[in-house]
């Protein structure tokens, strides 16, 4: 594929509360094994894009140490290759990225090094599986300039996202970032191809007008000016921008076709690998719909839930409708049920951690809850 990718990881997101304190959202765990970035990182080099750059900038400790081996998407490599960048801080410059077009701006020079002929970018926050050469192929089919694949998404769920108005050939008459009206039901997804020639004159246009923002500055700014079409993506879609969403995505990893798109079938999602033993069902333990990482030892119950490596459930304690992150141990007579448990928890024994569908619980990294 003769086009070079851009992850776009650097959001700031308040929406996921505790679970995004030190980590960023392109870092959250996902599905017993992933993180959120393995996702976008993986459609790229199932493409065939061999350069990839991953922007980020706040909390990008945990991200960064994710992506400090490569070699797992295929990116170890002389030529192209994966490259993290955070804000250019010197003497002369101190301004961290101010928006999404802001971040592709301060690393114009990769792109200028760059040969490749397009650009793919995608939002480092959701999960998809996409084949951007299917993309590419209506790009140059229609002539666009830029293309955005967009989805359809019921009216509940509409407004949270970038609502796009097209016209019947598909080209964008419209883009409103989360409108209190919105005047259709087709959502960005956050995907989109520009010729990488144009992007650079783009981003030092808007640059010039003191703006920073790719929806806003670039694609609603000149939706007349420019061709910009839509491309429609049929496949599964979540955006990890709530914790409802977030939550809901991992529950969505139990139903049997999600599980197979994403682990089952090829092209693969890629992740970085822990090397565990396998999961441990002790004779006292009941397992039912689960996804559980390697490493983790069940002597208790558990319901319907999302079970990462390294995990330890005691006798007599039920999880149900829960998410268990690395590391976490839930001791013996404990009850948990729709709650998110953080990397290294400890409930002690006897232990109470009770949610609702409506209010899920979250218990932050490393903290120890006493028993009743």
């Amino acid at each position: 594929m003769n086009a070079l990718g851009i992850i776009l990881a650097g959001g700031k997101n308040k929406n996921l509360g505790m679970l995004t304190k030190l980590r960023a959202t392109s870092a959250v765990p996902v599905g017993s094994c992933y993180r959120a970035i393995d996702f976008p990182l993986s459609n790229m080099t199932n493409s065939g894009i061999g350069k990839v750059a991953v922007m980020t900038q706040y909390n990008s400790r945990s991200l960064n140490d994710h992506l400090s081996s490569s070699k797992w998407w295929d990116m170890g490599r002389k030529n192209g290759g994966l490259f993290v960048f955070t804000p250019f801080l010197s003497n002369d410059s101190t301004q961290m990225f101010r928006g999404t077009a802001d971040a592709i701006y301060q690393n114009l020079t990769f792109l200028r090094r760059s040969k490749e002929k397009y650009v793919v970018i995608s939002s480092g926050d959701c999960v998809y599986k996409m084949d951007y050469n299917d993309m590419l192929a209506h790009h140059i089919k229609t002539e666009a300039e830029i293309t955005i694949a967009y989805r359809h998404v019921p009216d509940d769920d509409i407004k949270k996202y970038g609502v796009m108005t097209l016209d019947e050939n598909e080209r964008l008459i419209d883009i409103e970032e989360k409108p209190l009206e919105p005047q259709s039901q087709f959502a960005s997804i956050g995907v989109y191809i520009i010729e990488r020639k144009l992007l650079i004159t783009m981003m030092k246009e808007i640059a010039d007008d003191g703006r920073y923002d790719l929806v806003r500055d670039l694609f609603s700014r000149y939706r007349k000016k420019l061709k910009i079409y839509g491309y429609k993506f049929d496949g599964y879609w979540r955006n990890l921008g709530s914790l409802r969403s977030y939550f809901t995505c991992n529950m969505e990893f139990l139903q049997k076709e999600v599980r197979d798109t994403f682990i089952l079938n090829a092209p693969h999602i890629h992740t970085k690998p822990k090397d565990e033993p396998p999961a441990k069902f002790n004779s006292g333990a009941s397992i039912t719909n689960c996804l559980v990482g390697g490493g983790t030892i069940l002597d208790g119950d558990a319901f319907r839930s999302i079970i990462f490596r390294n995990v330890y459930v005691g006798e007599n304690s039920n999880v149900r409708n829960c998410i268990i992150m690395e590391g976490t141990r839930v001791e013996n007579n404990c009850t948990v049920e729709y709650a998110i448990l953080d990397k290294d928890v400890i409930l002690l024994d006897g232990a109470e951690i009770i949610g609702t569908p409506d209010n899920i619980r979250i218990v932050e990294k490393g903290s120890v809850v006493a028993g009743s």
